[in-house]
């Protein structure tokens, strides 16, 4: 490939060396724990679950049954094992009935029996069992309020756990005294078991105290019902060292940085050298541009700390303030603020996606830019900067044909971000 000619092919040929390295269908298998005495029942929550259940079903040597729900449009089909969509991010009354299912799946096991978890990035909304007190409309109220202030996710998964009947452990105390192993793709900077999908078989280290500080902290005015479960602080999470985790495993099967060395391989085979800035980088999307554009800057004018050909690969998961009307998606704003920091800088290109293949509540993975973006914007009568304030980099960059979307790419270890220095 010649990257002077076609360095977007390039770029996107890194992401889906990224994708590749996470397909549950190549990760999962061989992490199977084997068969119990007993029954296994498999349950799953988030956007990789139902590729999860499908590895899990093909490799598994014995019965199996149970349920898994992902997102709508991320379903595969399954023999043995029920598939059911719901809405994400913002839970629905589709997830709340197949984590109450879950649920009660996990209360019927025994101690000869296994409850063995697919859990991914997205489990948070998908299972979405309001604790008791609190009804779907109030988690939804607060979920939306979280999504659009900037809050981080552990932050945001702190509050889901204090108001869940199903997350931050509660899933595994349900299934006591059965063995729990728990699959997990990250999709958290870090690689917290416990803000995971909002850890449902992992201890939970936060409190309900944590969960008012956060959204004093966000100026999220919750509803009456979730102020006063929440002051209330009964019911807390099973800790650390609670004897209920004895019979409890997580084991991680993918996660951001073998993405990242996966697309670092790729580089390096092509010439190019890879420098990963880091697999957990957090941050408003705008400022971690803006420190990436000039580190790329710096690779160009003085081959440093890389030499030119180079590309900077980082993961993580970056943040979007909402305080224009646009759609918000972190990639592509992280891409249309590096175009702007770059200022059309020779020899410079970027792609920055979601792994999952949704970027913010777009069904868009991210976009790519280069030199010319923003000369080919202004030339059709559009304005970087103001989209870039109106929060609508997604509408930017349809109009230039920019996106990147492979669909749903059943798998989610969050944001990945190449910048090529040629």
């Amino acid at each position: 490939m010649d990257l002077q000619t076609d360095p977007d092919a390039f770029l996107r040929r890194l992401f889906q060396a990224a994708l590749d390295a996470a397909d549950p269908s190549v990760c999962v298998p061989e992490h199977l724990p084997d068969p119990p005495k007993g029954r296994t029942v498999l349950v799953g929550a988030g956007k990789a679950s139902a590729k999860m259940a499908q590895a899990i079903e093909r490799a598994w040597p014995g019965d199996l049954s149970g349920l898994a729900v992902t997102r709508y449009g991320h379903a595969v089909p399954c023999e043995r094992v029920e598939i059911v969509e719901a809405a994400h991010p913002v839970p629905d009354a589709a997830g709340e009935a197949a984590a109450r299912r879950i649920l009660a799946l996990a209360e019927e096991l025994g101690p000869d029996d296994l409850l063995l978890c697919a859990i991914s990035g997205g489990g948070s909304a998908l299972l979405a069992a309001p604790a008791e007190g609190l009804t779907l409309d109030d988690k939804q109220t607060v979920n939306r309020q979280l999504l659009r202030c900037g809050a981080r996710i552990g932050e945001i998964n702190v509050v889901r756990k204090h108001l869940s009947a199903v997350k931050g452990g509660r899933l595994a105390a349900a299934a006591a005294p059965a063995r729990v192993v728990s699959l997990l793709i990250s999709d958290v900077p870090g690689d917290d078991p416990s803000i995971i999908a909002s850890g449902p078989t992992v201890p939970d280290p936060s409190s309900f105290a944590d969960a008012r500080k956060i959204l004093a902290a966000y100026d999220v005015d919750p509803p009456h019902a979730v102020a006063r479960h929440l002051d209330a602080a009964r019911d807390e999470t099973p800790k650390p060292g609670d004897p209920l985790f004895e019979r409890v495993e997580n084991r991680l099967v993918a996660a951001p940085l073998l993405s990242l060395k996966a697309a670092a391989e790729v580089a390096r085979a092509s010439g190019v050298t890879p420098l990963i800035l880091g697999d957990a980088l957090e941050g408003e999307s705008q400022e971690v541009a803006r420190a990436t554009a000039g580190i790329a800057q710096s690779v160009r004018a003085h081959g440093l700390p890389v030499a030119a050909p180079a590309v900077l690969l980082s993961g993580g998961e970056t943040t979007v303030t909402m305080r224009g009307e646009g759609v918000g998606g972190p990639n592509a704003e992280f891409a249309l603020a590096l175009a702007l920091a770059l200022d059309g800088a020779p020899g410079v290109y970027g792609v920055a996606c979601d792994t999952d293949g949704v970027d913010g509540a777009a069904e868009v993975a991210g976009a790519v830019i280069g030199p010319a973006t923003l000369a080919r914007a202004r030339a059709a009568g559009l304005d970087p900067a103001e989209a870039l304030a109106r929060n609508d980099a997604h509408s930017f960059f349809k109009a230039l044909g920019d996106q990147v979307t492979p669909g749903p790419t059943l798998t989610n270890v969050n944001d990945f971000r190449a910048v090529l220095i040629l």
